[in-house]
């Protein structure tokens, strides 16, 4: 009997130990099943995941671009931002109409100088002193946007607008000199060209130089640009995209002369990047105040909007109403070629535009991809994680079946002897 018994416990411990076997090679085929699964699931979220990288880059290109090609146009309004209405001018200027303005400044360095240049001329044709004067900054810079030329205006000052730009050191020097006890000469100098015409003044008057070593760009120009705007690091948000409302960078809203485009210094710069990016920095354009206020964390050196809106710098604001400026930006030259120009510039920007909608419709299916692609791949982990807990159970079972069984059958074996 106690033979039997133990004969008995083999072949069931044996049977026990083949079943083990089958189940175990089950388990572990089931077990790489799961993870084969899983790991195509993997797969197919890295690539949704990739592929809504590749269309957040292309929009955001296609942003960018339409942002440059409507400050390109001057086309910086939106139907729900009001203008604001200057009472006695509400147009632009030109060049005359800046003069006369300048003109009305008598005591200003500018007011001299086109004083000179206007009812002068003859005289001023002879002075080598006034060769190298570029002109006063307001009529250095143009603007399409009366709205934005005075809001620009009134950034700068009048006392900036009105400063006057030479080429050289040398110009600056010769426009004061001083006698032996370091006093300012009246007879020479622009003083002593308003003197000759009747002009006397005793405040301070401003002149910038362009090839100041005092923070120039040094950076890339936006591709194919004609006005050779700079291609300044726009404001981000975390999903890559730019702050509602986000309009542009002032330098690049100011029109320049092709003559001063290039070669204005002797280095071969312009005004853009030399006069203006000195004036303007890298200050933002905002349609609202209240998208310039929601976009403070990403306002490094000051913003303006279109509805009156200043801030200098962080945490320096221009609060209550707008101060009317009288010399502001003159008004950009409206040409047939222009016209055109912008006619195919717009119906760039629309293609674009319908470009954008399209990619963000494709996010959208991309997006709703991922969450199924996710959500198939968090089903499949919970069954895994199941299935391995379920056989961890089992494992555990049969070992300590076959314990037993090993148990029993040493105990056969010790009452047989």
């Amino acid at each position: 009997m106690q033979e039997s018994q133990n004969e008995a416990s083999l072949d069931s411990r044996d049977e026990t130990q083949n079943t083990g076997f089958s189940q175990a090679k089950s388990i572990m085929e089931s077990s790489e099943k799961h993870k084969e699964d899983l790991r195509l699931l993997g797969m197919k979220i890295k690539q949704h995941e990739e592929s809504i990288k590749l269309l957040k880059i292309q929009k955001n290109k296609l942003h960018d671009s339409i942002l440059d090609m409507q400050v390109n146009l001057g086309k910086y309004h939106s139907s729900n931002v009001p203008k604001i209405e200057n009472k006695d001018q509400t147009h632009l200027q030109s060049e005359e109409e800046t003069t006369e303005q300048i003109l009305l400044h008598e005591r200003s360095a500018a007011g001299i100088l086109y004083e000179l240049r206007t009812h002068h001329e003859s005289q001023a044709s002879h002075l080598t002193l006034l060769k190298d004067i570029l002109g006063a900054v307001a009529t250095l810079g143009k603007v399409d946007d009366e709205n934005l030329s005075r809001l620009l205006s009134e950034y700068v000052g009048v006392q900036t607008m009105l400063a006057l730009v030479c080429k050289t050191y040398e110009c600056i020097k010769d426009l004061e000199t001083y006698n032996y006890d370091s006093c300012i000469d009246k007879t020479s100098g622009l003083h002593g060209l308003g003197a000759s015409i009747g002009r006397y003044y005793s405040t301070r008057f401003h002149f910038l130089c362009p090839p100041s070593p005092c923070r120039p760009y040094s950076g890339d120009f936006i591709a194919d640009d004609p006005q050779r705007r700079l291609d300044l690091l726009k404001p981000r948000l975390p999903n890559g995209e730019c702050p509602p409302g986000f309009l542009g960078f002032a330098v690049n809203m100011i029109h320049v002369d092709s003559s001063n485009l290039f070669n204005v210094t002797a280095t071969g710069n312009g005004l853009r990047e030399t006069l203006f990016f000195n004036l303007f920095s890298r200050l933002q354009v905002y349609r609202t105040r209240g998208e310039m206020v929601l976009a403070l964390p990403f306002i490094s050196e000051g913003a303006v909007s279109l509805d009156g809106g200043i801030i200098r710098c962080p945490g320096v604001f221009s609060l209550g109403s707008r101060e009317e400026v009288d010399v502001i930006f003159l008004k950009t030259s409206a040409t047939l070629e222009m016209s055109q120009k912008h006619t195919e510039a717009e119906k760039k920007i629309k293609e674009m535009r319908c470009e954008k909608e399209k990619l963000e419709e494709d996010m959208k299916r991309a997006l709703a991809l991922l969450k199924d692609a996710k959500s198939n791949f968090e089903i499949k982990k919970q069954d895994f994680v199941k299935f391995l807990a379920l056989s961890s159970s089992y494992a555990t079972q049969v070992s300590s079946f076959l314990t037993h069984i090993t148990f029993l059958a040493a105990s056969a074996s010790g009452c047989k002897r």
